[in-house]
Formats: C-alpha cells, structure tokens, sequence
C-alpha cells in the first residue's frame, strides 16, 4: 500500500493520487490494456482485491490503488483475487489464445483447409464465435490464414518439386485454376519461373548513397520491390539476389536512377512525399498493416497497439510487430513510424540508429 495514502489529511491525499497517476501502469489500468496484463497486478485497499490490468470492473480511486510485482506480492499484502478478472487463473484472452494456436496447426496439417464449422466443432464454440476469436486472436479470418499458408506451401513445393501440377495439389489446391487466379499475389510471377528461383524473371536494381548510408532500390515489372538500407552496399545486392537467385538482375539506366535520386531524395526530405507504384507482396494481414503504416503522416508516430486498433484487430499487437519486421520497402512503407506504447524506440530491420534518424529529421522536417 501507498506510504502517503494512509495519511488522512487533504495533501496527503492528493500526493497519493499523484503518485499513482504518474506511474506508467495506472494508464494501462485506465486503458484496460490486455496486453499489459501478466505484467503486473494492482490492488484496490477500499475493496481487498487484486486485479489484471485489463479487469473490467469499475475504476478504482488511484489513492486506493497499488501495484504488484506478481500474484505472491499482491496475496503476500493481504489481498485476494478479483472474481471478475481471476487474476489467478489463465486470462479468457489466454485461453483464447490456445484455442486459436491449435486451430492454426489443425490447419496447417490438414490437406484441404477446414470448414469454418468443423474448426467451431474442435474448439468447442460456434461458428460465429470461433470466427470473432479467431480474428481477434491472428487479424485475419480462418480462411485468410488457411490460404496464406497455402501460399506458403506452394512455395516450398514449387522449390522442390518435378513440376508445378505436383507442387499445385501438394500444397492443397483442388484445381490448377484456382491457383492460377491468384498466383500473381501469391507469387509476384509465374509459378514456373518461381519455381526456377526468378529465373527469366527481370529486376532492374541500383544502389546510391544517402544520409542512412547505402541504399538500394529494386524494380519488378509489377512496380518497386525492394528498398533496402545498410552500412555494406555489396552485402545489399547479395541479399537482393538471394531471395531470387535465377532471376537476371540488371543494373539500372538513367532513368532509373533518377528513381532513385527520388527516394533518396523522400530519405532526405520527408515532406515532399513519395508516391510510386509498389509491389507489395505478403499475408492478408501484413498487408492491412502496410496500408495503415502508410496514412501516419510524416512527423507523426503511432505504438503497435494503435496500429492493431486501426485494422480492427486490437488484440494483434505481435502479429502487427511481426508485419512491420517482414516489411522491405524501407520508408515507401514507414514502419519506421512505430512505436512503443511509452513512446520508446522498438527494433527496425535496417537499425535502431536509422530508425531514430528518420523520425527526428521527420519531426524537424
């Protein structure tokens, strides 16, 4: 319990209340944050119980309020757990979560994906319901997940496979024509020339300076594919060509680099904006969080709570980091604009460091 709160007189109080407004954690009780919760407890002296973070229950006077460590702290000093939240037993978002995690793997071993109302049968709730956890859990629905790993399999089957019929129906698709309606999304090309690891495929690529270091910028045939920053341009173009090792790379012409004189020029001066074509390829998911990382504007900065808020999927803030981690179009798509919930600096695929440039030259800009 707070020292100060047990004072009676009027500043005592209002020490009290101070003290606990200005810690961190009384704005994830205020916000009724579910990500918080594990990480801490607080207890309410005027009711004797202790809660998540999350609990639902009305709010507490923060005079009244302290916080714990754990679950041993908090009974250790005397309180019991809240009925509502049962901080003592896994949280319904836990429970929530395993459901959803034996869902995915049900998926991915299954040779065709699920219907939505035998995944509801297995975990026991009904389809409508299963369907809201789902999303909630993952940000997308069941069948977005079960195609996004159909992609994912078609690509190791089309890397090891005699040919593309084989790997088509190994990864699960009934028919060559339903594959082929969305190989383009899935692949970013044919599926043969996939197959061949790129090969026929053709990226024009150029590698320049800016303030960050070494750039590259890549072209595809479907719009900018890659932009890449790093201190070693030698180890950028190894890293182009690994991830398609049979396409021809060529160097760009003039006008391509005066493509990249634009970028470097949007590194360089964040406020003229940079609007070109991108070939964007990924998940349902990471997708949605790409289109809602491109309406922060330049200055601004949003947490991966907030992101996950955007795309309606609140619950999702891994999976929303993990989207932001799989980005490669540096600053075309601005995951450097993501933040912690305090406001801290979280990892940045091309560096920290760049990461915290970007953003003060943003905010100057």
């Amino acid at each position: 319990m707070n020292a100060i709160a047990r004072n009676r007189g009027p500043g005592a109080r209002q020490a009290a209340i101070t003290a606990t407004e200005i810690d961190p954690r009384w704005a994830s009780i205020v916000a009724r944050d579910v990500e918080a919760d594990g990480r801490f407890y607080y207890s309410v002296k005027t009711t004797g119980v202790y809660c998540r973070p999350s609990c639902g229950a009305r709010r507490a006077r923060p005079e009244n309020v302290a916080f714990h460590a754990s679950i041993a702290d908090a009974e250790r000093a005397g309180f019991r757990p809240c009925k509502r939240c049962k901080p003592d037993q896994p949280s319904l978002h836990d429970t929530h979560a395993a459901t959803v995690a034996d869902a995915c793997r049900f998926i991915e071993a299954s040779e065709q994906a699920p219907a939505l109302e035998a995944l509801a049968r297995r975990a026991g709730l009904s389809p409508y319901h299963f369907h809201r956890v789902f999303k909630a859990i993952t940000g997308v629905t069941p069948k977005a997940y079960a195609t996004a790993h159909r992609s994912q399999r078609v690509r190791a089957e089309l890397a090891r496979s005699n040919s593309v019929t084989d790997a088509i129906f190994d990864a699960g698709y009934n028919s060559n024509a339903r594959f082929y309606e969305k190989a383009g999304d899935v692949l970013g090309m044919a599926p043969n020339r996939y197959r061949r690891g790129g090969m026929d495929a053709r990226i024009v690529f150029a590698i320049g300076q800016c303030a960050l270091g070494a750039i590259l910028v890549a072209r595809s045939d479907r719009g900018i594919c890659a932009i890449s920053l790093g201190d070693d341009p030698d180890a950028l173009a190894r890293e182009l060509q690994d991830r398609f090792p049979n396409a021809e790379l060529v160097g760009g012409d003039a006008e391509f680099e005066r493509l990249v004189a634009t970028i470097v020029g949007f590194v360089e001066a964040p406020q003229l904006g940079l609007d070109l074509p991108l070939d964007v390829r990924g998940t349902a998911f990471q997708q949605r969080v790409w289109q809602a990382l491109r309406t922060i504007p330049a200055g601004s900065t949003a947490s991966y709570s907030e992101i996950a808020q955007r795309i309606g999927s609140p619950t999702s803030v891994r999976a929303v980091a993990a989207a932001c981690a799989a980005n490669t179009l540096a600053v075309a798509i601005p995951c450097h604009r993501v933040v912690r919930n305090d406001g801290a600096l979280s990892g940045y695929r091309w560096g920290v460091e760049r990461k915290r440039t970007l953003l003060d030259r943003e905010a100057h800009a």
